[in-house]
Parts: C-alpha cells; structure tokens; sequence
C-alpha cells in the first residue's frame, strides 16, 4: 500500500469516528489548534488526551460546570477531536438528543448500550433536559449505566457545583451523586465568550453598515 493510499485509508477511518461522535459537523473542527488560547483550563485537556490510557484504565471522568459560554462545550469536544485522532472511539451527545431518540426506540436497553460501545462518552449541557419524571429516569439510566460500564464519561453543565451536591429532591440526587462519583470537578469562569463573538459581529456589522460605497 502506497503513502497516499495509508493516508487516504486514515482520513476515512478518521471522518468515520467523527461521524459517529458528533451530530454536528461544525464540532469537526474543535480543536486544539483553533483554540484562541483564552481558556486558562485547556492545559488541562490536553493532559486529560497525554494521559488517556490511565484516565482510561483508572475510569477518571471530568464534571465541566460553570456558567453559560466559558468554554465547556470546547473544552470537552477538544478532547473527542485528539482522542479520534488516535484511534479512539468518542460520542459527544446531550441528554435533549438522547431523550428524543428514546421516546421513539422500540428497544432502550440497546440504544444504550450502543452508546457505552464508545470509550468515552461525553454529554454536554446536564440540565437542560426535561424535567419530568420520565426524562429523570432515562438520564438517571444513561448514568448508571455508563457508570456500570466501568469507563470514562464526561458532562458539562450550567449548574454550580453547590446545586449540584445539593439537589431539589431524590431524583436529581440520584443522578448527580452518581456524576461526582465518576467525574471529577473542573470549573469555568471568566468571560461570556458567546457574548464576546456577540460583540465582535455587531462592531463589525457597525462598520461595514457605516462605510461608504
């Protein structure tokens, strides 16, 4: 096999994993190489990839919380981005996504199983989700699940590590005692960055509208 074949072969094993890792081909492209460097916790990303096999071995997840548009969804997806540059299986969801295809599977117990396959599983946006009593279930049944699996899991979320660690009720309970005994806590802080782009968009927009033709 030829140079350009291997690497034609690698670029379509590496398209496959990202097909099956993102819903969204925009996260593609979430990297390490096109982050601004305004994240002071992306060091710890890359160690989080340095260190995979053991993070691996040892079942070490990461809880990402903080406030809306510090970087989490980044952060996290940076790490699926290297991890499928070696070879690693990833899936990147969020529990909207995951509740809607549940409502309509004849057969839950294999759709989950489908997502512990992957080596790491990694759920954005903890939170958002409905907050009925059969959507608890479910994501408490992704969780215990992922936790039986005996590998990695990370979860971003809005919610401040004190709502957490303090839940409403047993529901919630259940389902975030089970997040921090699996993941360990990283907080994000600082700017609004979606609210940066926000601004930056608008001063342009500013100037193209107030420039003369």
């Amino acid at each position: 096999m030829t140079k350009i074949d291997r690497d034609f072969e690698r670029s379509q094993q590496l398209y496959a994993l990202k097909s099956m890792c993102f819903t969204d081909s925009g996260l593609y492209n979430w990297t390490f190489e096109n982050d601004n460097g305004k994240n002071p916790n992306m060091s710890r990303a890359k160690c989080y990839v340095d260190r995979w096999n053991k993070m691996r071995s040892e079942n070490i997840g990461l809880l990402l919380w903080g406030d809306v548009g510090t970087g989490k969804s980044y952060f996290a997806a940076c790490i699926a981005n290297a991890l499928i540059e070696q070879g690693v299986s990833v899936r990147m969801t969020n529990f909207s996504a995951i509740l809607n295809d549940l409502f309509s599977c004849d057969d839950k117990n294999e759709y989950i199983n489908k997502l512990n396959e992957s080596s790491l599983l990694i759920i954005d946006d903890l939170g958002i989700e409905r907050d009925t009593e059969y959507a608890l279930e479910q994501v408490y049944n992704i969780i215990d699940a992922r936790y039986k699996s005996n590998k990695p899991l990370i979860v971003t979320t809005n919610l401040s590590l004190t709502e957490l660690k303090n839940p409403v009720d047993t529901a919630h309970k259940r389902i975030y005692d089970r997040v921090l005994e699996m993941c360990v806590p990283i907080r994000f802080n600082g700017e609004n960055i979606r609210c940066e782009k926000a601004k930056r968009k608008m001063d342009t927009a500013k100037r193209l509208f107030d420039t003369e033709v």
